[in-house]
């Protein structure tokens, strides 16, 4: 282009000069581009209206580098032969602009139909760093950011992202966190985008205030409350930073604190959070209207169809009227009513609560307006997150399908069901619409977690003192969910070796079904003088009933061996009959199953609702063997407030011989220690007084009362605190073994009463880095002269 080129060029940064510029530019032969993001100070004057329009001949791209000029048209609307105006400038301008490819586009059209597109390119992105975090890692600030090395440089998305880095140390608790971006020009217009980061100080909580609170102190409100005041101890706690989201959470924990407690109208006036002058830490202020205690008044049900009858659905409500007011009852009233009406067929029903409270009496009336919504199908089920557990496994657990009636109670439980697995460390159930308003789409979100665990270690404990162990677990095999387990463990009170094999669809029917190999010693002559080996194997089936209860079949085949120490039952001061005819090696043949209800609201930490078993084995298919063997559960949990939760349980059982046989030592119930706290194992129950050997007993009841306790430290040292009461019996030998085989009259020496044994104390279940431990401090409150009791014991624990 020369400077006698007559031209026309449009001049915009990001908006058109307006309809006359067009003309302007004919007239007077401008011929420099137009700016796309920048008004630049130009002077308009009025031209005439016939020189508005223009038809472009060619398109020509200027100042594309590594964009190839093909791309640049396809993004712009105009194309050769089009007849353009200054509007159809002004969109193609913000078209390409909007690519976030370019960092300046100019436009301009010559006098001979030319229209020059001329661009600068946003440079490349070679690297980010991170200058100054010392609080935060370098990987958990990548993770937040959006911008990555080979992507394009705007400035639009490095504010952004300096946002998200501010945002992610408030969060952390360090409120007055700056974050500047910076930028190292490179060569082929590359930059490297540097993040500054003063992370400046951690902002603690220095003081909690209530005001206004009678009902509670300021220690039961500070309880409910996530945020906490600043303590030495919390060194691995971010509670106790101040953050305003956290603070909001709070709130809504103290409104339902209140609520479920009858105060109805509860309210919280303000919360204010001060800094102090020294910029070090928070203290916050809040001010509540605590209002009166309210009853429930009167309770109905509404129902727009005669079909769900009213009445019948207000007697399954579990709120009565003189009740205390509860805000938690309402949602539990509702969820009773949805399962009611979906089990008569209606799977998809409204239900809104209102409410209407009456200050003079102090009582809230409520009524459940039910109506029943729009009937709604599972369009698609979408699985997502897994990369190890196949699609099949995650399905089968699912107890919604693909066409079946979109129903929460099933999509709540199936969640439950994935939970209760153990192969993923969250699990989200999520309903989106679908391709109709009568369709829905069902997504399921899974976190994988390791399932696989190699385990060599060695151990101490009061019960098998010194123990070796050698383990390989894989409780999601092949990503098809089988579970296997090979275990060597050596103790001084233990030794065994086993193997055991889970397929938990065999057949691919909801049918569990395995095998167990095991090879096992015990060495009891600290408790009773005997060694006790087990060789053998078996085979299981377990299918469920119904959504909450199963049923379990077994087999097991195995070779029981009694050892007794050389001369014990021979010469002055023989053992007992009791243990004495239970030397040799017995085949035992034994067929059995188990019966399980499950009603608990979470499969790994209840807080509300029981569970039940019932198990029965029948000895005597073939083998030397002949006993039914009766035992029961019942496990019962509430939580009375957070981190307050009480459990009961009870457990009894009978053995019983048949076909004259009488009940071997190893089949008999021994109790004490992990089973029955203050007492030694085999501390309790029938005892030769002259060998002070532990004979078991064929009965036992044991019932146990515990209470979950907060111990006010960080959930991070995953220590929980419990105090407990156990009560219970065992006894009662088969009549041949307390009578003198010399004298034929009762043997003094055996004593074997169902008395009742009490204890209790607290204990500390800490999941530590070498496993779950168990730590308990028991006073013994009923017992009898030759029971073996103990005061403190540490052992390692099965349950958390």
């Amino acid at each position: 282009m020369n400077q006698n080129d007559s031209r026309l060029m449009t001049q915009t940064r990001g908006r058109i000069l307006g309809v006359s510029a067009l003309a302007l530019t004919f007239a007077a032969g401008l011929a420099s581009p137009a700016l796309a993001q920048q008004t630049p100070n130009v002077v308009v004057q009025e031209a005439p209206p016939q020189a508005d329009r223009a038809v472009v001949n060619r398109i020509v791209v200027r100042g594309n580098e590594r964009i190839d000029q093909t791309t640049v048209l396809s993004y712009l609307p105009i194309q050769p032969g089009d007849t353009i105006d200054p509007v159809t400038i002004d969109v193609a301008v913000r078209t390409l602009s909007r690519t976030g490819l370019f960092a300046d586009v100019q436009l301009g059209l010559q006098a001979n139909g030319d229209l020059i597109v001329e661009i600068a390119e946003n440079p490349i992105i070679n690297q980010v760093t991170f200058e100054g975090n010392k609080a935060l890692a370098e990987k958990k600030l990548r993770d937040e950011v959006t911008i990555k090395p080979r992507g394009i440089y705007t400035r639009a998305r490095v504010q952004e992202d300096v946002g998200k880095i501010v945002e992610l140390y408030r969060l952390s608790g360090r409120i007055s966190a700056t974050v500047t971006p910076k930028l190292v020009q490179l060569d082929q217009n590359r930059v490297d985008v540097v993040f500054e980061i003063d992370e400046g100080p951690e902002t603690g909580i220095s003081a909690i205030t209530f005001l206004g609170n009678q009902a509670f102190s300021d220690s039961d409100l500070a309880q409910v409350m996530v945020t906490k005041t600043s303590k030495w101890w919390r060194l691995f706690s971010s509670n106790d930073n101040y953050d305003p989201n956290r603070l909001d959470y709070d709130r809504e924990q103290l409104r339902k604190f209140y609520t479920n407690r009858g105060y109805y109208d509860f309210r919280i006036l303000s919360s204010v959070a001060e800094l102090k002058p020294d910029n070090s830490a928070f203290g916050v202020t809040v001010t509540v209207d605590e209002g009166d205690r309210y009853n429930f008044g009167e309770i109905k049900v509404v129902t727009e169809n005669d079909r769900l009858n009213a009445d019948f659905l207000q007697l399954l409500l579990p709120i009565r009227k003189g009740d205390l007011y509860e805000s938690d009852r309402i949602q539990a009233a509702v969820d009773t009513l949805t399962f009611a009406a979906g089990s008569a067929g209606y799977a998809f029903v409204e239900i809104n609560p209102t409410y209407r409270a009456d200050p003079e009496t102090d009582t809230v009336n409520v009524t459940f307006n039910v109506r029943e919504g729009q009937r709604v199908y599972i369009d698609r089920i979408n699985v997502v997150g897994n990369t190890r557990t196949l699609d099949t496994v995650i399905r089968r657990e699912l107890m919604v399908g693909e066409g079946d009636a979109f129903n929460r109670s099933l999509v709540e439980r199936s969640r439950n069901n994935l939970r209760a697995l153990g192969f993923f460390k969250d699990v989200k159930i999520e309903e989106t619409r679908g391709s109709a308003p009568d369709r829905s789409v069902v997504n399921v979100t899974v976190e994988e977690q390791p399932t696989g665990e190699l385990s060599v270690g060695a151990g101490f404990s009061s019960v098998d003192s010194f123990v070796l162990n050698l383990g390989i677990t894989e409780r999601n095999f092949r990503g098809r969910g089988q579970n296997v387990v090979a275990r060597a463990e050596w103790g001084s009170l233990r030794q065994q070796i086993d193997f055991r094999f889970t397929e938990p669809k065999f057949l691919g029917r909801d049918v569990r079904a395995g095998f167990d190999l095991f090879h096992t010693r015990y060495d009891l002559s600290k408790y009773s003088s005997y060694d006790y080996r087990s060789t053998g194997g078996g085979v299981r089936v377990t299918y469920p009933l119904n959504g909450y209860a199963s049923f379990s079949a077994r087999y097991f085949l195995k070779d029981d061996e009694v050892i007794i120490p050389f001369g014990y039952c021979g010469g002055v001061g023989a053992g007992s009959s009791a243990l004495c005819d239970q030397a040799g090696s017995y085949l035992n043949s034994s067929a059995g199953y188990t019966l399980v209800v499950n009603r608990l609201n979470d499969p790994v930490r209840p807080t509300r609702g029981w569970t039940a078993s019932l198990r029965q084995d029948f000895a005597g298919i073939g083998g030397d063997v002949n006993y039914i063997r009766t035992e029961a559960d019942a496990s019962w949990y509430y939580g009375i407030r957070p981190n307050w939760v009480v459990s009961l349980q009870g457990q009894t059982g009978y053995v019983s011989g048949w076909n004259g046989d009488p009940i071997r030592i190893n089949d008999r119930f021994f109790k004490g220690g992990n089973t029955f706290r203050g007492f030694e194992t085999a501390g309790m129950g029938a005892r030769d007084l002259t060998t002070t050997d532990a004979l078991g007993g064929n009965f036992y009841a044991i019932g146990t009362v515990e209470l979950t306790v907060p111990n006010l430290l960080p959930d991070e040292y995953g220590i929980k605190t419990s105090l407990f009461a156990d009560v219970g019996t065992i006894g009662k030998l088969d009549d041949r073994y307390l009578v003198d085989p010399a004298t034929g009259l009762r043997n003094p020496n055996i004593v074997d009463d169902l008395a009742l044994r009490a204890a209790a104390g607290i204990s500390i279940h800490w999941r530590s880095p070498m496993g779950p431990i168990r730590f308990d401090l028991s006073k013994v409150l009923s017992r009898e002269d030759y029971d073996k009791t103990e005061t403190f014991r540490f052992s390692t624990s099965t349950q958390f």
